[in-house]
């Protein structure tokens, strides 16, 4: 009962984030020079997803500045360049043009995130004494609130 709340409560917020993504990049195509009110859309993103403890895509959190909060868009917003460290590790360093924040960005082919390994899914993970605890105290709310509803 409690987790179909939150799921919906989480699925509005993501709705949300992305109106907000989408709306940076919609004003910085329209005009270039839009970038504080794309910067005023990101942060509010960022304070949004920090407050409600929302995790974002790691592909979204690349295309923002950690210190200033700007959609970073290569050749608009930001510059990018391809490094090199010893003779292997390839690097993309995405340089913010507003406040010239640094972002080395690793070129794997064989690297997968972490989110996408099958260990990250929870649905995968065995229920735990923890868990066999999360499903009692929901039962248990779902009926305190259904004396309630009446």
């Amino acid at each position: 009962c409690t987790s179909l709340i939150s799921q919906m409560k989480d699925k509005e917020a993501y709705q949300r984030l992305n109106f907000l993504y989408q709306a940076a990049h919609c004003v910085l195509s329209q005009n270039s020079e839009n970038v504080e009110l794309a910067r005023f859309y990101c942060f509010t993103q960022k304070t949004i997803a920090r407050r409600l403890v929302l995790r974002q895509d790691p592909s979204v959190k690349r295309t923002l500045c950690k210190k200033c909060c700007s959609l970073l868009i290569p050749g608009v917003t930001a510059t990018t360049r391809q490094r090199r460290k010893k003779r292997k590790t390839r690097f993309t360093v995405v340089r913010c043009l507003s406040c010239g924040q640094t972002k080395p960005l690793l070129n794997n082919p064989n690297y997968c995130l972490w989110v996408d390994q099958p260990e990250a899914q929870l649905e995968q993970h065995k229920p735990g004494l923890f868990c066999k605890h999360a499903v009692l105290i929901q039962a248990v709310l779902c009926i305190e609130m259904s004396r309630f509803a009446v």
